[in-house]
């Protein structure tokens, strides 16, 4: 099937949502903020597919989904519901902080308030001296990702080097979206994150490898990345690219099985353990070796408990 040209597409339905520019402005009502108004949240609670760019024409411009914010969908109230708990760990922790982690589930098993509040092994024996902030949300692709940004999902932070990984749930979609709009996604959260935060340092991860060589998964991520280099995130000097593609493949581009999970996506300890070693210097030339010396995730309540698990 023949495809129109993202480029086109955009042009078509440029606009302005927010303070970002984003390709297309779509029906709903409130495009930044929280708490959300009661119309929002009717709207928001609608499944993720009735949501997309171009559904109020009834027009299909699956190129429009990675990069125009939408709030995600497990059914229910569940995934709103997270991003709340979130929303409220995050103003719990307001002011400065040494790392910011944004992304998805491989970031979220980093250690996060939505599991059980520690961090992981991996993240204490490397970064246990610099204050960390964990957003991660399992399944979230780089579209959930900038509906949080824009609603309540880092507002009062002062992060000084932000860490995102995000692409990886996109694959899924990417037969419709193509991977030039799965990386443009992945820019448009590093350009969000940028915006809201002018003073920090970003590192922007590519997406990590998964399953086999000649999987469309697999395959589609090397594309995406391929597509990530040639947007040269790089070229604004407070971006730092980490590529980890080859630290978690054997010579033959097969992954590296103790390095995963037998899910052959998420990380073992092994995994997240490498993923810190090539964290460390980039995180250590931007921070220095001690960070404000916050070593805890999240603070104790008044009432002795954990922050919401």
């Amino acid at each position: 099937m023949k495809r129109t040209p993202l480029f086109s597409l955009l042009s078509l339905c440029l606009a302005t949502a927010s303070a970002l520019d984003y390709p297309c402005i779509t029906a709903e009502p409130q495009k930044t903020g929280w708490p959300l108004t009661d119309e929002e949240r009717a709207y928001v609670l609608k499944p993720e597919f009735e949501r997309r760019p171009g559904s109020e024409q009834a027009k299909h411009q699956p190129t429009l989904w990675p990069v125009v914010p939408s709030a995600g969908s497990w059914g229910g109230t569940s995934w709103i519901d997270t991003h709340s708990r979130l929303v409220e760990y995050v103003k719990a922790n307001a002011g400065p902080v040494d790392v910011l982690l944004v992304g998805d589930s491989i970031t979220q098993q980093w250690g996060s308030p939505l599991d059980s509040g520690e961090l992981n092994e991996a993240w204490k024996k490397h970064f246990g001296g610099y204050k960390t902030i964990n957003i991660g949300i399992g399944g979230d692709k780089a579209q959930n990702v900038l509906w949080r940004l824009d609603h309540g999902g880092v507002e009062g932070l002062q992060p000084r080097v932000v860490v995102v990984m995000i692409g990886n749930n996109n694959m899924f979609f990417a037969p419709e979206t193509g991977v030039e709009a799965a990386a443009k996604g992945a820019q448009l959260v590093v350009a969000n994150v940028r915006e809201k935060f002018p003073l920090a340092e970003v590192i922007a991860a590519k997406i990590l490898p998964c399953h086999a060589p000649g999987n469309l998964f697999y395959e589609n991520i090397k594309r995406t990345n391929a597509a990530l280099d040639a947007l040269s995130l790089g070229a604004d000097s407070h971006v730092h690219v980490l590529d980890l593609w080859r630290d978690f493949l054997n010579a033959d581009g097969t992954l590296i099985q103790k390095l995963f999970k037998p899910d052959n996506i998420h990380l073992s300890p092994e995994g997240y353990g490498l993923y810190s070693e090539r964290l460390k210097p980039l995180l250590g030339r931007l921070l220095g070796p001690v960070g404000l010396g916050g070593d805890v995730v999240i603070p104790a309540r008044k009432d002795n408990r954990r922050f919401p698990l």
